[in-house]
């Protein structure tokens, strides 16, 4: 009884303390003082708008430069770059060992040396006995012989030196260098081991020179030519490729044919998986909206048009054709209506709102009411 006669007062004190506060957060207290203000919202213009109706194909992005580079010439692997390392076009990605090959260069060297020396000397033995050969039988059957030789040498010094350049294009090829500037991606073979002409050894991809790649069905050549812009897409990018070339040949099964998009470096990858948005039907003109204006729900799709008075009047529309950002709709909208594309989640029909206008002077957006 005691304890009921302490806390009375406790709590009749907060409860004069915590009336005001009530009070002022009532929301006919606010609805009173003029309420909160108008959700912000940014509307476009409904407008007739040209779309083609498209496919959306899966593409794989490579790089129109990707090579597995082979030794020319067998040896031991003295070099081989590093899985990562950038190289520019020239540069050495391999090595072989060539010490058998330098050894045969030396060689064939000094072979040239001799039979161009040997040539020398016949030529200008022939030379003196062409004078004596005029006076001296005995000279001429010399000459004969003579002539001979230097023509022996002549082709000997020949043979040797096209070995010895046989020998440096060899020397060369111990040097595996890059055909184009770009990554190695793969070592296919380590130093110490043993290589043959032929056998692949480092992988090079090229990660500014891209296109995607795709197939799409035979119907859709009438509609994509080279030089076609086409829209290239993943859940977390998007960007516009230009149409290299069609290879416009398919399987009787398939019936698919090949096309080839050039697209920019950033944000692309080699062997990445996207989408690549392919016309399937001549364009059309529809009154469209951008999708970001549609208010999906339970009972289907809406959307909020802002009154000449600025309050937010809800619309059922039915959807038709869709390209890109933009889709049709029917379905009590007119051309030139102001469309909410932002802020319209948590609208109520009815509801006051302010539109964003963008601000001429550069300084962001700002609020503004529309007359």
């Amino acid at each position: 009884m005691t304890d009921h006669l302490h806390t009375a007062p406790l709590r009749f004190t907060l409860s004069l303390l915590l009336t005001p506060l009530l009070l002022l957060t009532s929301p006919r207290l606010l609805l009173a003082q003029g309420g909160p203000p108008p959700p912000s919202v940014r509307v476009v213009e409904a407008k007739m708008t040209l779309l083609a109706p498209s496919l959306e194909l899966p593409g794989t992005v490579v790089s129109r430069n990707d090579a597995k580079l082979s030794a020319e010439v067998p040896g031991q692997l003295m070099f081989v770059a590093e899985v990562g390392t950038v190289v520019e076009q020239g540069e050495v990605v391999a090595r072989i060992d060539d010490t058998y090959l330098t050894l045969q260069s030396r060689e064939y060297t000094g072979i040239v040396a001799r039979e161009s020396s040997r040539r020398g000397f016949l030529e200008k033995e022939a030379s003196r006995l062409r004078t004596l050969a005029a006076e001296n039988v005995a000279a001429r059957n010399q000459l004969d012989q003579t002539e001979s030789e230097l023509q022996a040498a002549i082709s000997e010094l020949e043979v040797a030196g096209a070995r010895l350049d046989q020998i440096k294009v060899q020397l060369s090829k111990t040097r595996i260098r890059a055909p184009f500037p770009g990554i190695v991606t793969e070592r296919l073979q380590n130093p110490g081991e043993q290589t043959s002409a032929g056998v692949e050894v480092v992988r090079l991809v090229q990660p500014d020179d891209l296109e995607v790649v795709a197939r799409a069905p035979l119907a859709s050549l009438n509609y994509v030519a080279e030089g076609t812009e086409l829209k290239v897409r993943t859940d977390y990018a998007q960007g516009v490729g230009v149409v290299r070339t069609l290879v416009p040949f398919s399987d009787g099964r398939s019936h698919l044919f090949e096309i080839r998009v050039t697209v920019p470096a950033s944000p692309w990858r080699v062997g990445e998986s996207v989408r690549l948005a392919v016309p399937s039907a001549e364009p059309i003109e529809v009154l469209a909206v951008p999708r970001d204006a549609l208010v999906l729900r339970r009972e289907g799709s809406s959307i909020y048009r802002v009154l000449d008075d600025d309050t937010a009047e809800r619309i059922t529309v039915t959807t038709g054709l869709g390209a890109g950002g933009m889709i049709q709709i029917t379905g009590g909208i007119d051309v030139g209506d102001r469309v909410i594309i932002r802020g319209a989640e948590r609208l109520r029909p009815g509801q006051k709102v302010s539109v964003l206008t963008d601000d001429p002077a550069g300084d962001g957006a700002r609020t503004a009411e529309t007359r």
